[in-house]
């Protein structure tokens, strides 16, 4: 069996010369006097600048009566250790170039700052390159270079998005989606996954971990993931293998955003990605593309929550206030955040002064 240990030094026979001599207490001038060698090129030997040769490793076995294959193979493993330390260094220092360059397309800080890396550089590319779904740097640069130029999400003046961590941070949503297990997806039992999610906001307790299984049991991935620096993100949705998936970010950890930004997703699943499993949702801050999808998405979150024939029974939003929300909250069995929330993006106005409490639990 080959051994595959790698010394951090290479051990030079002379260090073990100068031990030898100094145990029997021979001053090196007089053993090289002994064996008919300069002082200097003993000296040479001693500090591992000379290596110890056939004809030398005799002249120590008949004087120190250690016999010659001793030094001969102590100075071959030497020689051996000596090149697969080497060889170790190129792929040490080609595996930091490589990581250098890696981390111009990966958010490495966040990646370490949430726990998937480890600072073991060999292990981290791998774990990069599970993340990314990529066998080589290339492939990475060139999914980046798509995802830019892509329909994920649109630049905007007013959003400061850094495409490295949008890009990291999506493709991390999708890794964690990946090795979720889940039922079978059926389309045709999403009213019973509603009802069932209604039923979970208006209790809001524990509603991460409620609705999660849920919507497993209804073959729905759900991940969450806080978000990256300038990646003003709260879900996002796509396919992971043979099931819908969705990823929540919890910026605003607040029930009716929760809610709402499920229900978003949980639309475009419904409408737009049982037909294509290719298209990707992103849902920015304020700033969703402005297209029909996006709209449609936005209208079955907010008819889903509250139906606009109970919506509308809430009257003039100007003249609303908390006992009415409340009271229209238990009739209709809804979390009053949720209807809060509502009234607040219809106005427009979320600065509507409120002892309703939002807060996600």
């Amino acid at each position: 069996m080959v051994n595959s240990l790698i010394p951090h030094i290479a051990t030079h026979p002379g260090e073990v010369l100068k031990d030898e001599l100094d145990t029997r207490d021979i001053k090196q001038k007089d053993f090289a006097a002994d064996i008919g060698m300069q002082p200097s090129m003993l000296n040479e030997i001693i500090k591992a600048k000379r290596p110890i040769t056939t004809d030398i490793s005799l002249l120590f076995e008949k004087t120190l009566n250690i016999p010659a294959d001793f030094w001969l193979n102590y100075q071959t493993q030497f020689d051996i250790d000596q090149a697969r330390i080497k060889e170790k260094n190129i792929k040490k220092l080609q595996l930091i170039e490589q990581w250098q360059l890696f981390k111009q397309y990966v958010p490495v800080k966040f990646f370490f700052k949430f726990g998937y890396l480890t600072y073991d550089i060999p292990e981290d590319i791998q774990t990069i390159k599970k993340i990314y779904q990529t066998d080589t740097l290339e492939e990475l640069v060139n999914s980046f270079a798509s995802y830019k130029s892509g329909f994920l999400y649109r630049k905007s003046g007013k959003l400061k998005v850094d495409e490295v961590n949008m890009f990291g941070w999506s493709r991390l949503v999708m890794w964690l989606a990946d090795k979720e297990k889940v039922s079978t997806y059926d389309p045709t039992k999403i009213e019973e996954l509603k009802v069932k999610l209604h039923s979970v906001f208006v209790k809001n307790k524990n509603v991460r971990v409620q609705s999660s299984k849920i919507m497993s049991e209804y073959g729905i991935k759900l991940v969450f993931q806080e978000k990256f620096e300038k990646t003003p993100v709260d879900g996002f949705s796509f396919w992971s293998g043979n099931n819908p998936a969705i990823g929540l970010t919890l910026r605003h950890k607040r029930i009716d955003n929760y809610a709402f930004t499920l229900f978003h997703e949980l639309g475009h699943i419904c409408k737009h990605l049982q037909k294509d499993k290719l298209t990707q949702f992103l849902d920015l801050e304020e700033e969703r593309q402005k297209n029909y999808k996006e709209d449609e998405a936005d209208l079955f979150a907010s008819n889903n929550l509250i139906p606009p024939q109970q919506f509308k029974k809430l009257g003039n939003l100007n003249q609303v206030t908390d006992e009415k929300i409340i009271s229209f909250s238990v009739k209709y069995k809804i979390n009053p955040a949720i209807v809060l929330g509502r009234v607040c993006w219809e106005m427009d106005n979320y600065a509507v002064k409120s002892s309703i409490d939002r807060s996600l639990n």
